[in-house]
């Protein structure tokens, strides 16, 4: 029985999640098309933040050395009350997540790891990226899958992967057209040169997260410390869902008029043209991810909101997983179920416990939020099931991770 190598396969997206499936699968002796709506593939947004599980994938497929020049390494994740700052919770990175984890922690531009993702399968197939080109749909018969694009014409494959997000096409053809839905809350991404920023307003090199009524900011530093990316995440009715939608700096000023100055100090300094907004969308988790020759990885099958910082890295711990499956000795369906097995689980719950951090965070009184934070000890959770998990080599069993 053939274990699949040699394959011929249609990625559709060429995002962070689609360029890492494209890679791996490349380097297991795939033949590999990447179909992108997009004339020119890139990455908006700004910061990204790769724990160990999501790095030990990216080592694996050698671009450590690529991004280790553009990367911060947190010293810690610091949970603070949004106006007195003071500390909630500390969950220790650096040295010591490495050590235990082994692979580090690091923070990085979008455009950065894209970048590096991008280069990484141009190196192992030049012609593999198809840009410019648009899914109306997908079609299966028994012996192959079909992509229909929008000028009429059509991809034939062995088997397609969905990797494009959201508002994903191949996702319609897998669960039918079950919507995205509005989690009530907005995100506002900016970056602040750093040099802007009073040295005795600037954070440590740390990921500080400032915990507050309805609302939330997140600050780190990108590109070895020359930015300093925000994330401010509220209560607000709904909006376009879009990553290049620039909404009133008068608004952002409302929304953390009162904070920290360490907040206000970014909020103040931050280019009044370049506020970004968008709505945070997500789904119910399904157990189903495909059917005999279609199957779907990152946010096209398990969007989530950003606040255990995991988003892009399921996505990357999706495409090492997929690799390995279908290596296995089994019928290609087979193999399709024991990926979607395995992973469904594990990004369930990554989906569940981002939403009950937004629901932490966003507590009001100051003493309840203390208790729940104690309750929760957000370090013991995370070292014991979220940044252990090892995508290249844990056993491919179905059920919790």
């Amino acid at each position: 029985m053939t274990t699949g190598a040699g394959m011929d396969i249609v990625v559709v997206g060429a995002g962070i999640g689609g360029l890492c499936a494209a890679a791996c699968l490349l380097r297991d002796g795939h033949r590999v098309r990447v179909v992108e709506q997009s004339a020119r593939p890139g990455e908006l947004g700004a910061g990204v933040q790769m724990s160990a599980n999501a790095m030990k994938v990216l080592e694996h497929l050698g671009l450590r050395g690529a991004l280790e020049p553009h990367a911060v390494r947190p010293l810690a994740f610091e949970f603070r009350r949004w106006d007195s700052g003071a500390m909630l919770h500390r969950l220790p990175l650096g040295a010591a997540h490495e050590q235990r984890h082994g692979a580090p922690y690091f923070q990085l531009h979008r455009a950065d790891l894209h970048g590096a993702l991008l280069a990484a399968v141009q190196a192992l197939a030049p012609d593999a990226l198809h840009l410019g080109r648009r899914v109306q749909g997908v079609e299966e018969r028994s012996d192959a899958a079909a992509l229909r694009l929008d000028d009429g014409s059509a991809l034939d494959a062995e088997l397609v992967v969905g990797a494009d997000g959201i508002k994903s096409v191949v996702r319609r053809h897998v669960l039918g057209d079950d919507r995205p839905v509005f989690t009530g809350q907005v995100a506002w991404r900016c970056t602040v040169p750093t040099a802007a920023i009073p040295p005795e307003l600037r954070t440590d090199v740390v990921s500080t997260i400032w915990c507050g009524p309805q609302n939330h900011a997140v600050t780190y530093y990108l590109r070895g410390g020359e930015l300093l990316n925000f994330v401010g995440c509220v209560e607000r009715p709904w909006e376009e869902e879009s990553w290049t939608a620039v909404a009133p700096w008068e608004e952002l000023d409302a929304d953390y008029r009162g904070w920290h100055p360490m907040v206000r100090a970014v909020v103040e300094r931050v280019d009044r043209g370049a506020c970004f907004r968008w709505a945070l969308n997500n789904r119910v988790p399904s157990p189903v991810w495909g059917t005999e020759r279609v199957t779907l990885l990152g946010d096209a099958v398990h969007a989530t909101l950003p606040y255990l910082a995991q988003g892009a890295a399921m996505a990357i711990e999706d495409a090492a997983v997929l690799a390995r499956c279908l290596a296995l000795p089994q019928p290609l369906p087979e193999r399709l179920r024991t990926y979607q097995d395995h992973r469904a689980p594990r990004t369930a719950r990554v989906v569940r416990e981002s939403t009950e951090m937004g629901e932490l965070y966003h507590i009001g009184d100051a003493q309840a939020m203390q208790r729940a934070f104690d309750e929760r000890n957000i370090a013991r959770s995370r070292n014991e099931w979220l940044y252990p998990y090892d995508a290249l080599r844990g056993p491919l069993t179905a059920g919790p991770a």
